[in-house]
């Protein structure tokens, strides 16, 4: 069949009618009805036909209402359709019609099939049928306007035909009925996003509730729960792209290459990438109807001023045409960034889920290079590229197209001129490739500096309290103000190359015009004559120019977020692929033997190591590249170094590796139920065989195998951040008489009696709100509620004091406690249990000397029964006196403890009421309402209002050289026909304001990122980081680290990097609306009627829209905290829950944090769209209004003024659009300045220096005196120590005793004025956490604080005669001397450990280190001094950091020592050499020596006993002893030294 016999229409095909301004018959029929109702029948009966034979119904009812109103509506349209068929039929028909009528008819009844699925399976409207409505309701309407033109409106078929049509619009309307409050959607658990039917989804309507609750009240967490849709969570998007890159790991390590993360990314989700390319091509196509409708609007225009103008309606068609253009465009436009944005965070979830996974797996040699500072770098900063990027990349395929289609039209209008223009941007190709390498460098720098910086800030924030003490603060802040110097040179070489990229990508548009007109002026018109200049040429090639320049100018955005996604990908991608604990260390069954003689741990000839057997090779080409790097960091240094006046930087010697084994010949047998005692000096590998048998070491010969399910508990105890009670129960089953049982064991009763909240008190990060033997005793009550089968202790007991060490080793560890019918290994110093164990491992250099039980060592007499003879109080003792010693104190524990089991406790735990002091970390605070414009103050202030005014006026200026580009060319195009000026007069001005742009281009640029932003993010990252070391302790108690470290990373990175930008875009559009609104109002006056009530209606829909967005922006910054805090945790323990075998239940936690921010990162990413579609949809209107208006006007406009306003029309919605988004995206971004003043604006504690004089050297003498002194740790809080008096004279050494929680440490914290006296001013600090509190938490915590009574006198302490409140902190503290109970070590050189402000010549620190038994360790180390320490000192035994400390001390040339439970990590032999050191060194010192042994301060002077705070007991530690009563008697005879002393 013909064409013309299928048409059977007098119009034939077309498309477009000859008579008439329309469509032809034919192709209505065909191309809008018929093609699209053939696709939806097909894809409708595959779908049934799938959900017919797979599908599962949701069994949550069917809602009636809807349900059968369309069914019976669909069948009432196919009937008659069928009915319209039966009537053409009969008569003379077109096939075209009957084709068109048939296959809708038919696509509407295997609708009803559809439907009947649809509402068994799904909780949601088809996306087919609705599809299916809207074409065919779109399609109907111009069909039947048309049959209405051609006077068919009398025939049977058209009757028919608008029956159909009046049925599918009742039909519709029920489809498109919310189904939000029917019974199906009501019972399911589903986000909104599965819910909403596709107009809701088109539209982003189902964001709607949210915008109006939040234009209400605050929007909260709870209002935007289950917004994003199944694919973006953790479970689907781990598992898709994590298997994609295993696969491609795989595959890689079969061909010996590297697998790439950025492709595996983009090869994972291709098939969703296809409708974002689709989407992409089509918003790229719909821009340019645009101009080709202004042209024929124009020509229609032109036509009046001819004897034949074309008919009114063509204009009122082509106005509609360039309404519907824009709206249509709108609509795909925001499907693209949607559907891209989706992408993008999926891959985001997916790729936080792979890095935290991977971090649990990292071996030794890997957790070493990866800090955990940089990997949280990997999941605030890399991860966070992906959703950015994506919506970028695809313009890498539709910018070449777009520039084509622009070429196309451009040539239609100037000819070959075009392509001379175009030229320019092939002349400037190399240097854009040039500028791009240069930014992809700096950027690598930029990020390698950050990590440096954040990994630094980790460990600062993570040792603040250690920080505190020795008065580091400077030190440290110089430091990271060092790192952050480099990052923002790399930030100022960023911002250069921007702002000539600005030439590139702003200016070459009108460089390409200047050049084409010119060229078209002079020889471009025909016969190579000059062309013919009219303003509906020009105006139509600058409105094409205008278009051309939205893809140039994105090129340096895409280029940007490209080089950012690869770097960033890259740095993820080599941590992926670090080294891994390999499964098969160890040889384990969770299962028990059936046998029970069969040994649970046996370790045959075993050889471990931290490490792989032998360096990796490097090759020549490394070694070089490795060296000249090297060189170059030092260079670097050394400029550095001499810039801030410092000496020269030693060169850091590389970490050689140990490769040699850390421990040899193992063989080890530990039978079911037996209890094993492993002992051995500082650094001989007792901590290393507990790691061996967990599988944390390289097994390189013999075999592990153990039994059973393990529990660890490490020699500095892991503590997360939760309630006591989750801490001990550590998410398994409840068990409330084992819960009660363990608590006695532990010796946590009298603790939990203590705590405000009971067993429901919180535990601050790192249980920074404990005592250490309270951290270590709910480590053991964790591992004992595990119910395990092997337990693996390491050195426990070191932590608590003499008297809850028998309570453990009775009621716990020992052979009578509760885990006797357990196997357990101890790694211990406490040598007066030794003889109670059925086992004794001894280790020296990496190796197991002795083995044995207690008699047959000492028989042996080897180093084992040196070590008894010379060190244990018990030795000479027989059994019986022993086991009598231990029976009366397990009599006086149970007395002193009340650990009793029975009922009165399981009181005391369950009925204790929650307490509002047990919550320590209160929910991270959310600013309320509109960004104020303190806000924008701040940040203007931080950039210098100088910088800030010159931004504005540069940027008035560029976009009034802008509007002059448009004036001009309209001017030479109105006068080009009757002027005598030559061509070169024209262009010579044209080319002058052109250049003056340019330069604007330029400097706006780069005074505001370069001179403007930098200055304003280095001004507040400084006034963030100095308020953060001068900030009280309580505030960290408070505050987990994951949310310091958020303002530092995300929240300092958005400052640096995204804010600009926003400034930079508001001020863009902001000046070109302004420059629009004025060519408009001189062009077309009466156009601006319009725009009062426009920019009403823009900034109605900005302030209700704002709210919402806002507060969805806030509370996706405050999502991502959890999940850095959860995994800062994680890591610090690792090992622990690798014991546990808890890794999947981290992992979970994990991706339940993931979750929530990506749900919240979602909603505020829909709330931008559901802002786009409003706006565009304004847009159009105003599009249209003005269209109109110029028909209406045709007679009395000329075409120059109808050309330039409309261009400026079709503009001036896109500007104000991106003006109001710009404006809600800046205010979005300046949540970061908000949140970062906020820290900045706390409460600081007392000043570092005070003007009050202080005789030299002091203090001289070191008399210490506490007058009536009380103190608590903050505000609200009991006091923890009350109202004691005691005097210390110089040089006396006084030992201090008391139970846990007794008030020991809380004096040394009193003394460096780390807490302050109860009545001090400077306590008040502390009530930081309540300062900005928007909740009902805050109110609470205010009240409470009024209701506290304040002491009259908190008291105070002297030394030396001088009131120490009245002393600067950083005076005060950097003249006493600690070595504390937390033995810290931070990243850098021995050295800089020694002495960080690089004060003392290397012999002083030799000298040091020797009397700290610890100078032959170090010099053995590669480089010495100059040896690198890692992350926490991991690569040194707690032992060896302890001994650093005290070199530490030793090195401090003050009068004051305090020794907080200094060698409680270390073994009895070094014990004793340090406190003969700490006799012989400190002897005219006075010292406060905090004591877990009794034995090392039965020496000193007195003896100061704590109770609840208060001085109980203060005399000679003879004179107490002579009292059977007192309470250090009672210690001492616990401890076995009552007889030792008397000898």
């Amino acid at each position: 069949m013909r064409i013309a016999e299928f048409c059977n229409d007098s119009e034939g095909w077309g498309p477009t009618s000859r008579d008439r301004p329309d469509l032809t018959p034919c192709v209505e029929n065909t191309i809008l009805q018929g093609l699209p109702a053939l696709v939806l029948l097909l894809s409708m009966t595959h779908t049934a036909f799938i959900m017919w034979k797979k599908g599962k119904p949701h069994n949550l009812g069917r809602t009636n209402i809807i349900y059968w109103p369309t069914q019976i509506l669909m069948f009432a349209t196919a009937v008659a359709l069928m009915t319209r068929a039966a009537v053409l039929h009969n008569g003379s028909y077109a096939p075209a019609t009957m084709f068109s009528t048939i296959t809708m008819a038919l696509a509407w009844l295997s609708a009803i099939g559809l439907n009947y699925f649809q509402h068994q399976q799904d909780i949601r409207s088809s996306d087919q049928i609705a599809t299916l409505y809207l074409l065919t309701l779109i399609a109907s309407a111009i069909n039947i306007r048309t049959m209405y033109l051609l006077n068919q409106t009398g025939e049977d078929q058209f009757k028919a035909f608008v029956a159909f049509f009046a049925i599918n619009i009742l039909g519709f309307i029920f489809e498109a009925c919310p189904r939000g409050h029917t019974q199906v959607q009501s019972n399911s658990d589903f986000g909104r996003y599965r819910k909403a039917n596709m107009f809701s989804r088109l539209t982003f309507n189902y964001l709607q509730p949210v915008i109006t609750a939040g234009y209400r009240k605050p929007l909260t967490v709870k209002d935007i729960e289950g917004m994003a849709p199944e694919r973006v969570k953790t479970a689907h998007s781990y598992d898709l792209l994590n298997n994609a890159w295993q696969a491609k790991v795989a595959e890689g390590t079969a061909k010996g290459e590297k697998p790439n993360l950025f492709t595996t990314v983009l090869g994972t989700y291709r098939l969703q990438i296809l409708p974002v390319m689709f989407f992409r091509i089509a918003a790229s196509t719909l821009t340019y109807v645009q101009p080709q409708l202004l042209n024929q609007l124009l020509g229609f225009i032109d036509s009046y001023r001819t004897p034949n103008p074309q008919p009114a309606s063509l204009g009122i068609i082509l106005a509609f045409g360039m309404f519907f253009a824009s709206l249509l465009n709108s609509f795909v436009m925001a499907q693209y960034f949607q559907t891209s944005m989706n992408i993008g965070v999926e891959a985001r979830t997916a790729l936080i889920g792979m890095i935290y996974r991977k971090s649990l797996k990292l071996n030794s040699s890997a957790k070493q290079k990866s800090t955990a500072g940089e990997i949280n770098n990997h999941m605030s900063v890399d991860a966070e590229r992906w959703p950015d990027a994506l919506t970028f990349m695809p313009m890498l395929v539709s910018i070449p197209y777009e520039i084509a289609i622009a070429i196309w039209m451009l040539y239609r209008q100037i000819s070959w001129s075009v392509f001379v223009g175009l030229g320019t941007i092939v002349v400037m190709l190399p240097l854009q490739v040039m500028v791009a390498k240069v930014f992809m460098k700096a950027k690598s720098q930029k990020l390698e500096a950050m990590d440096q910086r954040i990994q630094l800030m980790n460990e600062v924030i993570s040792g603040i309290k250690i920080v505190k003490l020795y008065g580091w603060e400077d030190s440290f802040m110089d430091k990271i103000r060092l790192y952050r110097r480099r990052e923002v040179k790399t930030l100022r070489k960023i911002g250069f190359v921007f702002s000539f990229l600005s030439i590139m990508f702003q200016s070459v548009p009108m460089i390409i015009a200047l050049v084409s007109f010119a060229i078209y002026s002079t020889i471009g018109g025909p016969n190579n004559g000059p062309g013919d200049i009219t303003p509906q040429r020009i105006f139509v090639s600058i409105s094409l120019f205008n278009l051309l320049s939205s893809p140039i100018g994105m090129l340096s955005n895409i280029l940007a977020q490209v080089i950012g996604v690869t770097v960033a990908s890259r740095r993820i991608q080599n941590f992926l692929l670090a080294p891994e604990i390999s499964e098969t260390t160890t040889d384990s069954s969770k299962t028990l033997p059936e046998d029970p003689s069969v040994p649970l741990i046996e370790i045959k000839n075993g050889v471990f190591a931290w490490e792989t057997e032998g360096p990796e090779v490097e090759t020549e080409k490394e070694m070089i590249a490795r060296e000249k790097e090297e060189a170059k960091k030092q260079r670097v240094l050394e400029k550095e170094a001499k810039k801030a006046g410092k000496s020269v930087p030693e060169t850091e010697a590389p970490i050689e590796k140990n490769y040699g084994p850390t421990l040899t010949d193992i063989n080890l047998t530990i039978p079911r139920d037996n209890l094993t005692a492993v002992v051995g000096r500082v650094g001989q590998g007792k901590t290393s065989l507990l790691n061996a048998i967990i599988g944390d070491m390289y097994r390189r010969e013999g075999t592990v195998k153990v039994y059973g399910r393990k529990a660890y508990v490490a020699q500095q105890a892991w503590i997360v951040n939760a309630t006591v009670k989750d801490n001990i129960v550590f998410g398994n089953e409840f068990n409330q008489e084992r819960y009660d049982h363990i608590l006695m064991a532990s010796g946590l009763l009298p603790d939990i009696a203590m705590l405000p909240g009971g067993d429901q008190t919180e535990i601050g990060e790192r249980g920074i709100n404990l005592s250490g033997g309270q951290r270590q005793r709910i480590s053991l009550a964790r591992a004992a509620y595990e119910d395990a089968d092997v337990y693996l202790f390491d050195d426990p007991l070191s932590a608590v004091d003499a008297h809850v060490d028998q309570h453990l080793w009775q009621h716990l560890i020992g052979p009578n406690g509760l885990l006797k019918s357990k196997t357990r290994i101890l790694v211990t110093h406490a040598i007066h249990h030794l003889e109670q164990v059925d086992q004794i491992v001894v280790i020296k250099d990496g190796k197991i000397s002795e083995t044995g039980q207690y008699q047959d060592l000492m028989a042996a007499k080897d180093s084992f029964y040196q070590l008894i003879s010379d060190y244990s109080v018990n030795q000479g003792k027989t059994q019986e006196e022993v086991a009598s010693e231990e029976g009366a104190e397990i009599h006086a524990d149970d007395e002193d403890d009340s650990t009793q089991d029975g009922n009165e406790n399981k009181v005391k735990v369950d009925e204790k009421k929650k307490d509002d002091k047990a919550e320590l970390v209160s929910e991270e605070k959310m600013a309320l309402g509109s960004v104020g414009w303190n806000v924008y103050n701040m940040y203007s202030k931080a950039a210098s209002y100088r910088w800030s005014v010159t931004v504005t006026m540069v940027f008035v200026l560029g976009q009034g050289c802008q509007i002059g580009t448009n004036v001009w060319l309209n001017h030479w195009s109105s006068v080009s026909l009757d002027t005598t000026q030559p061509i070169g007069y024209f262009l010579g001005i044209y080319g002058a304001i052109i250049f003056f742009s340019m330069i604007m281009n330029v400097a706006s640029i780069y005074v505001a990122m370069v001179l403007a932003a930098i200055r304003a993010s280095t001004r507040l990252h400084d006034s963030l980081l100095l308020k953060m070391l001068r900030l009280p302790m309580a505030f960290f108690d408070t505050t987990p680290l994951g949310r310091i470290v958020n303002r530092f990373s995300s929240d300092i990175f958005s400052i640096d990097e995204l804010l600009p930008w926003s400034f930079i875009q508001v001020f863009m559009c902001s000046t070109s609306v302004l420059g629009t609104i004025i060519v408009i109002a001189t062009t077309t006056p009466a156009f601006l009627a319009v725009v009062p009530p426009l920019v009403i209606l823009y900034i109605v829909i900005q302030a209700y829209y704002i709210r919402s967005s806002r507060a969805l922006k806030r509370i996706d910054s405050i999502s991502k905290s959890p999940i850095y805090q959860h995994f800062s945790e994680t890591l610090a323990g690792v090992t622990t829950i690798r014991a546990l075998d808890a890794n999947q239940r981290f992992i979970s936690d994990n991706a339940a944090k993931a979750d929530v921010s990506a749900n919240a990162y979602y909603s505020w990413v829909v709330a931008n769209r559901w802002l786009q579609i409003r706006l565009d949809s304004l847009g159009a209107i105003v599009v249209l209004a003005s269209a109109l208006f110029v028909v209406l006007s045709r007679n009395s406009l000329g075409t120059g003024n109808v050309g330039l306003a409309l261009s400026y029309a079709l503009s001036v919605t896109q500007n104000i659009t991106w003006m109001v988004r710009s404006m809600c995206d800046l205010q979005n971004q300046l949540v970061a300045v908000e949140r970062v003043e906020e820290y900045a604006n706390k409460n600081p504690e007392a000043p570092a220096e005070t003007d009050v004089p202080l005789p030299e050297n002091w203090p001289q003498a070191g008399h210490v005196e506490f007058r009536n002194y009380s103190t608590r740790y903050r505000e609200g809080l009991d006091l923890v120590i009350k109202d004691i008096t005691f005097e210390v004279q110089p040089a006396e050494k006084v030992g201090i005793v008391g139970r846990t929680g007794a008030g020991k440490s809380s004096l040394t914290l009193a003394l460096f004025r780390v807490i302050e006296a109860a009545n001090s001013p400077y306590a008040k600090a502390s009530r930081n956490e309540m300062d900005v509190d928007a909740g009902p938490t805050g109110e609470v915590g205010i009240v409470d604080l009024e209701n506290i009574t304040v002491e009259a006198d908190g008291g105070s302490i002297w030394i030396d005669g001088i009131d120490i409140s009245t002393v600067g902190l950083k005076h005060l503290r950097q003249h006493l001397a600690i070595i504390p109970q937390d033995p810290t070590l931070f990243v850098g050189t021995i050295r800089e450990n020694l002495d960080p402000f690089g004060q003392l010549q290397d012999a002083e620190l030799w000298e040091a280190l020797e009397r700290a038994h610890l100078k032959d360790y170090v010099s053995s180390l590669a480089g010495g001094l100059s040896f690198k320490v890692l992350q926490n000192g991991d690569n040194f035994s707690v032992g060896q950091r302890s001994l650093i400390c005290l070199a530490r001390a030793l090195l401090r040339k003050t009068k004051v020592l305090i020794l907080d439970e200094a060698t409680a990590a270390v073994d009895v032999e070094t014990d004793e050499l340090i406190q003969k050191t700490i006799r012989q060194e400190f002897k005219d010192r006075t010292i406060l020596t905090i004591a877990h042994r009794i034995k090392t301060v039965m020496d000193s002077d007195k003896i100061l006993v704590l109770e609840k705070g208060r001085v109980e007991e203060f005399e000679s530690p003879q004179t107490l002893l002579q009292r059977p009563e007192s309470f250090f008697y009672s210690l001492a005879e616990q401890a076995g030294e009552i007889k030792h002393a008397l000898k």
